[in-house]
């Protein structure tokens, strides 16, 4: 399970440009410059409250992009998929036997992710 700072950190990649400025500044400044929220606070000359709610609507908003579009869902997808392809091939270098074999089933697992049966048609 990954944490929900680097969670928020992933949502922020793929969907931050769909966020105001304002948003912006604030996930940036606590998640990614580590910033307590009395020092955004001061910042913005808010208080800490306005700031804490800035956070908690800006990161529903990004889990609502994510639910509808699912980006960061397929990222992670592909991501366990490539690595499975590389430990094939890593194997099928590096073992005694059987190498052409899984040579092979690397090459049917990239074709698939390729033509995007690995990827939900993304």
């Amino acid at each position: 399970m990954i944490s929900q700072t680097l969670k928020i950190t992933m949502l922020y990649d793929f969907y931050g440009a769909l966020l105001t400025e304002r948003q912006k500044q604030c996930i940036e400044l606590h998640y990614l410059n580590d910033l307590s929220l009395a020092e955004i606070a001061e910042e913005f000359a808010v208080s800490r409250q306005a700031v804490h709610d800035m956070l908690k609507r800006t990161v529903q908003i990004m889990q609502e992009f994510e639910d509808k579009l699912a980006l960061v869902a397929r990222y992670e997808k592909q991501a366990v998929e490539l690595a499975e392809i590389a430990a094939l091939l890593k194997k099928a270098v590096q073992g005694p036997g059987g190498r052409l074999a899984q040579v092979v089933d690397a090459e049917k697992k990239l074709g698939q992710f390729l033509k995007g049966g690995g990827t939900d048609g993304f």
